[in-house]
């Protein structure tokens, strides 16, 4: 079985929308951090501050068939209908693993399954 880890930079408001989304596709553990972004672009605010706002980060170690479809979902909820993007999602290969719920590889192995 082979794996993916994906990453999900997400709005803050837009968090628990990701989460079920990846949720609903099968998706186990996620672990959450929170960022900030710094863009290209700054936002002029209140007294020419800039705020670009918070960000959280999404980690989820996934099965690689699993991964794609968990990534359009994701991206479906940081970018509804073609609008510009509130966020940015990606999977990397994972080479080596250790440490992963024996109860969530019985359901990657349901998901290989059921794909079948």
């Amino acid at each position: 079985m082979k794996f993916s880890v994906l990453v999900a930079i997400v709005p803050e408001e837009l968090e628990q929308e990701a989460i079920d989304a990846a949720r609903e596709l099968g998706a186990g553990g996620i672990t959450v951090m929170s960022g900030r972004g710094i863009s290209n672009n700054q936002k002029k605010s209140f007294f020419g501050l800039t705020y670009d706002g918070s960000q959280q980060v999404l980690l989820m170690v996934l099965e690689k068939g699993l991964s794609l479809q968990i990534l359009k979902a994701v991206q479906h909820v940081i970018m509804p209908d073609s609008e510009d993007s509130k966020g940015l999602v990606f999977t990397l290969p994972l080479e080596h693993l250790g440490g992963i719920d024996v109860s969530q590889l019985e359901k990657f192995e349901q998901h290989i399954k059921d794909t079948l």
